[in-house]
């Protein structure tokens, strides 16, 4: 597997070489721009904008930062590299923190970490960080970004994920709600939540959209027509009590069934005579 980063963790004066390798792959499924009147592929091109629309070469694309009305100053990638540090170039781990403190609204991408030298000192950090149950934070220039890390242990392996900057998440547009529910309707959802817990298993969770669009486009490549499958009628409850109570007895019976769809069969052995 590809690495997407080079270098080393770093703490006290333990340094670690490692890579990280993406923990996630894109799944989705690709389409093309075309023209629907010659069926032919829609192309982008790079232009200039002040140059009567002349296509420009890659070769020829700089980054430039507009500091005035159409004035810029032009970024290479020796300049960017040029500020980075040796700290800048390593992640350097600032403290260590209980895993369940940080938010997951910060999470970002993840990646697995794996050792390219130092293998001992790669152990006893994952050792050390999995008993005790706590997280690295730290932070490393990615490309042209800084980025803000958490660094994590689980079953024998080192994770980290990049995490969104406290000035990066923004603030949530909903307003206060004031309204309060019954104690009786409190005891009624928290009922219907004990029905519907269990452990996550995220193996059992498919994307099954994605399954539909595979399915419709062999349909449309043999040439049939995609046919909107009927959907069963939901009747609307009286009240929040009703909705609730209707809820919590549909929970319960789909419990019942799934049960017995698990429960082993019973057979029955004949007597010999």
């Amino acid at each position: 597997m590809a690495y997407s980063y080079k270098g080393s963790i770093s703490f006290g004066l333990v340094y670690i070489p490692v890579t990280l390798h993406s923990a996630v792959k894109n799944n989705d499924i690709g389409f093309n721009m075309i023209d629907k009147k010659t069926m032919s592929r829609v192309r982008y091109k790079k232009t200039c904008e002040d140059c009567g629309g002349r296509e420009v070469k890659q070769e020829d694309i700089v980054k430039g930062y507009e500091y005035d009305d159409g004035k810029y100053v032009v970024f290479d990638e020796s300049d960017f590299e040029k500020l980075k540090t040796k700290k800048d170039k390593n992640i350097t781990i600032d403290k260590f923190v209980p895993l369940g403190e940080v938010d997951p609204i910060y999470f970002d991408k993840p990646y697995y970490v794996a050792p390219t030298g130092a293998e001992k000192a790669f152990a006893v950090l994952l050792k050390a960080m999995e008993q005790e149950n706590k997280a690295a934070v730290a932070k490393t220039v990615l490309g042209t970004k800084e980025s803000l890390i958490l660094i994590r242990a689980k079953n024998g392996q080192m994770l980290l994920n990049t995490l969104f900057f406290e000035e990066e998440i923004t603030k949530n547009p909903t307003k206060e709600v004031t309204e309060q529910g019954s104690a009786d309707e409190l005891k009624m959802a928290k009922a219907i939540i004990e029905s519907m817990s269990g452990e996550f298993e995220p193996e059992k969770y498919k994307d099954e959209y994605r399954e539909k669009v595979q399915k419709a486009i062999e349909q449309k490549i043999a040439g049939k027509e995609i046919v909107k499958p009927k959907e069963k009628t939901t009747t609307t409850a009286a009240s929040l009590m009703d909705a609730l109570q209707q809820s919590l007895a549909l929970m319960k019976e789909q419990n019942i069934k799934r049960q017995r769809k698990t429960a082993p069969s019973k057979t029955v052995k004949r007597k010999r005579a």
